[in-house]
């Protein structure tokens, strides 16, 4: 299992980190289910173990997963939220789950689901969805070999979502780096209080995990900046015509399902998978070719800062207090 830290100054930085985020945010806190579920954080490894040595890749989902509900709208487990339809007396509604970076590619509900069901078990109504998801979302990464960290507690869940949000806020496959419009990868995280290093280093979540040939396809087909022979080896099975096998799954860096920093090293061979990706090693920008360049050379400091913005990112607007609820059942708002 990797550590999170291997000097003493990043280990000192991210103890630092962790006060100064709880303390930013009152009630969330490592110890918050300390008396009311003291065994939460070992039922969700425990699910997550299983869950992972049978099938790898949900490690990567459930991350994923916790990155998509943390950028609309804040931590608070809105993407669970399952649609409902129209009744006589209130219209249909239509979640995060319908919107175009989420609808067929969100996979780890149903693993959230088991999890919630054995923490019901032994702390009835305690614990919010939006904690056992960042919980799930740390643990996953865990078990692909990549940094832990401490995860402040205490988020509550939100009672709705909106898949309108979620089209706005969430970064597309075919983002540039920066737009006037607003549009590019720096805007949107810096809208999320992150840094542009942030927005590099959360995006090596992608040292995990697969994309859609539907996600790639114009990268493959229309881009320059891209190896020859990576294209051709991927072109294949995501043809430019004829059956668009737009499901089809390319693993987003080349180790696969090992969490490390060759998704760095893939960028600088013009190796990246998603249009997002490539562009985060531009002809034109230097800072941010030294940033890849920094994760590239140095593991270690890729997993600290990694865990550092994971833990940040995990708190944008929890709710907490008396906002929200407890869901009994992390797809459906408690009636």
């Amino acid at each position: 299992m990797a550590a999170s830290c291997t000097t003493t100054w990043r280990c000192a930085f991210l103890a630092l980190l962790v006060l100064f985020v709880s303390g930013a945010h009152g009630q969330l806190s490592p110890t918050f289910y300390a008396s009311t579920c003291p065994n939460l954080e070992a039922i969700v490894r425990s699910v997550m173990n299983t869950t992972v040595a049978n099938e790898k890749r949900m490690g990567a989902s459930l991350l994923r997963l916790h990155f998509h509900d943390c950028f609309v709208e804040g931590c608070d487990g809105s993407v669970l939220l399952d649609n409902v339809p129209a009744t006589p007396t209130t219209p249909a509604f239509f979640g995060e789950r319908n919107a175009f970076g989420n609808i067929n590619s969100l996979r780890g509900f149903d693993v959230i689901a088991k999890i919630k069901t054995a923490v019901e078990q032994a702390c009835p109504g305690v614990v919010s969805c939006a904690d056992i998801l960042t919980l799930a979302a740390r643990d996953g990464t865990v078990l692909l070999g990549g940094p832990t960290w401490t995860v402040p507690l205490g988020r509550r869940d939100s009672t709705t979502a909106s898949m309108d949000l979620a089209n706005r806020d969430l970064p597309p496959p075919f983002a540039n780096l920066t737009s006037p419009d607003g549009s590019g990868l720096i805007e949107r995280f810096v809208r999320k209080g992150l840094s542009a290093a942030e927005m590099t280093v959360l995006s090596g979540a992608h040292t995990i995990g697969s994309a859609q040939c539907q996600n790639y396809r114009l990268r493959l087909y229309n881009e320059a900046r891209i190896d020859f022979q990576f294209a051709e080896g991927l072109k294949a099975n995501c043809p430019q015509n004829g059956p668009a096998n737009d499901t089809f799954l390319a693993p987003l860096d080349s180790t696969g399902s090992t969490f490390d920093n060759k998704y760095y090293a893939d960028l600088t061979s013009l190796r990246g998978l998603l249009h997002s990706d490539q562009v985060l090693y531009p002809q034109n920008n230097q800072t941010q070719v030294k940033i890849v360049l920094k994760y590239k050379g140095d593991n270690a400091a890729f997993f600290a800062d990694f865990a550092a913005a994971m833990i940040k990112m995990g708190n944008l607007s929890p709710l907490t207090g008396t906002a929200g609820q407890i869901r009994t059942n992390c797809s459906i708002v408690n009636r």
